[in-house]
């Protein structure tokens, strides 16, 4: 809040400059789902503003059979603002995302304390330069080019959330240099950055997160960046389809996923491969991905108490969803998803007591855009079951339901 203030106090001043004037120095425009903002009369200075929120609630229950509820939730999931624009040179932009509801901005409580013990309300803060309309070069912190769903705006969702590889595997954002080249059939992206994550604390160690990703468009680019757009408004006239490999590998990793998570007790490196596809034509949306980590020695003990461990979840994840967007805007969707942890954290003989359980999950979800992904209401059916891979054998299972409206500009 204390950085939206002077943000928001700076936009009046020049609001009432530019009515106070006879000739306004800035100009305001609207833009259809993308916001509004001002560019002075020089072009030397541009704001693009846009909010959005999330408001969510959340029945789950005691079991598939059973269908008294064990919980309910009802929270404002989301509340982002977003600055961005460009300062003397078009091609010198920036982008700034800040985030205002608690169970946005990644605060676990007191055991990640050496990593994070304030609200992290900086999500996005980049600097980037256009050297040609292919090229892009940043600096600051901002998500890393990993799996696309991560990538992919969470007010840009066709479900109410990402699914839950993306939640075990994902590698978020960082803090460091980032290179896009985009061209009309494949597209580079790449990262040398700090490994952890954004708005760390700790002091920095030797080790960094080297991350690469390739896409592959073989029928030529999406409509108006619609392939980074779950769904299909934009109806492709023709199929379009884009493939993609990213690698990540975060040296003497502190965390528990490395840009994410609490503190290990020892550092760990890490490799991250991610591969997915999304195919879009008239109204259908198919989106697969698979995700990948292995470390050695999953495990860390804490070295005052060797009762106490923190791990990293080893082991792999797949998930694919498909969509039909009728004329009406209404859509349907269904997705399916699953984790499976490495044996290193499920039947390690050194930790008996440490066992990972796989997670199934399928989800039914329809969404009504009333002014695209800006204003929609969205609702989900939910079953989960987890199974006992030393025994192979269901441990756990349950059914929910989720209501949310999301509304923006």
């Amino acid at each position: 809040m204390k950085i939206f203030i002077p943000l928001l106090f700076a936009s009046a001043i020049l609001s009432i400059q530019a009515f106070s004037q006879e000739k306004a120095p800035v100009s305001f425009f609207v833009k259809k789902q993308k916001g509004f903002g001002l560019v002075d009369k020089d072009s030397t200075f541009s704001l693009k503003f846009q909010f959005r929120i999330q408001n969510r609630a959340t029945y789950n229950s005691i079991s598939p059979s059973d269908l008294t509820s064990d919980s309910f939730e009802f929270r404002v999931r989301r509340l982002r603002m977003k600055f961005e624009g460009f300062v003397v040179d078009p091609r010198l932009t920036y982008y700034i995302q800040l985030s205002f509801s608690r169970g946005d901005m990644d605060w676990k409580g007191p055991e990640n304390s050496a990593v994070n013990n304030s609200p992290n309300v900086v999500r996005d803060a980049v600097i980037f330069y256009n050297p040609t309309k292919d090229l892009k070069l940043g600096f600051g912190q901002t998500k890393l080019p990993g799996n696309r769903q991560r990538v992919v705006s969470s007010g840009d969702q066709q479900f109410y959330d990402r699914s839950i590889v993306n939640a075990n595997f994902n590698i978020d954002r960082d803090f460091g240099f980032f290179a896009h080249l985009t061209k009309d059939h494949y597209a580079l992206r790449g990262a040398l950055t700090s490994g952890e994550g954004r708005n760390s604390l700790i002091s920095p160690n030797t080790g960094l997160a080297y991350t690469g990703r390739v896409e592959w468009l073989p029928f030529g680019r999406f409509t108006d960046g619609n392939d980074y757009v779950e769904g299909d408004l934009a109806r492709e006239e023709t199929p379009k389809l884009s493939l993609a490999a990213t690698y990540s590998y975060n040296a003497k990793a502190l965390r528990e996923a490395g840009q994410l998570g609490n503190d290990l007790y020892e550092t760990r490196s890490i490799n991250n491969y991610s591969f997915d596809a999304v195919f879009k034509f008239n109204g259908w949306a198919w989106y697969s991905e698979y995700a990948n980590r292995s470390v050695i020695e999953p495990i860390t003990i804490n070295p005052s108490d060797n009762t106490k461990t923190r791990l990293i979840l080893a082991g792999y994840g797949y998930m694919s969803q498909v969509s039909y967007l009728f004329k009406n805007n209404f859509e349907v969707a269904g997705r399916f998803a699953s984790v499976v942890p490495a044996a290193s954290v499920y039947n390690d003989p050194n930790f008996p007591s440490i066992n990972t359980k796989q997670t199934d999950q399928v989800e039914l979800g329809v969404t009504k855009y009333l002014n695209g992904h800006r204003v929609k209401v969205q609702g989900a059916l939910v079953y989960f079951n987890q199974k006992d891979l030393r025994i192979n054998q269901e441990s756990s299972s349950g059914m929910g339901a989720v209501f949310q409206f999301e509304l923006g500009i």
